[in-house]
């Protein structure tokens, strides 16, 4: 049995689990124009898959730097990701806040934290925190 003591830590280490968890202050079924503030240092076009899924659950939606936000924007959504390298790169955690454009009051949360290497595509993990915010759909 203490042989197999190395074998069992290893299988839970890699075996892990994903968490993730969403939250909202108000309903953001009235926000239709959102723009998603494109980081500087973001190298795997995360800004672009929350703008594919955000347009794909029925909003008009862009991405780039604040000074190009429309006039129109209603919401502005926020996010830090961090990537890790093991064998291959993967999205390991994702934050997402979603902010009134006008104000910046936080109007909702998400975060995504996936710390095995047995790990979710980026667009499918951006697709967990964004549908439980903005609706399956159309």
């Amino acid at each position: 049995m203490k042989a197999f003591a190395p074998l069992l830590v290893l299988l839970a280490l890699v075996s892990g689990c994903a968490s993730g968890s969403t939250r909202q202050v108000v309903s953001l079924d009235a926000f239709r124009h959102i723009y998603v503030e494109q980081r500087q240092s973001d190298n795997n076009r995360v800004d672009q898959m929350i703008v594919a899924e955000l347009q794909r659950l029925g909003r008009t939606a862009s991405s780039g730097p604040m000074t190009m936000m429309p006039d129109n924007t209603d919401a502005i959504v926020t996010y830090n990701d961090r990537w890790e390298w093991d064998f291959k790169t993967y999205l390991i955690e994702l934050t997402i806040e979603v902010h009134t454009a006008k104000t910046r009051k936080k109007l909702a949360d998400g975060r995504y934290h996936q710390p095995t290497l047995k790990t979710k595509p980026a667009a499918a993990v951006v697709s967990e925190l964004l549908v439980p915010l903005f609706g399956s759909g159309k």
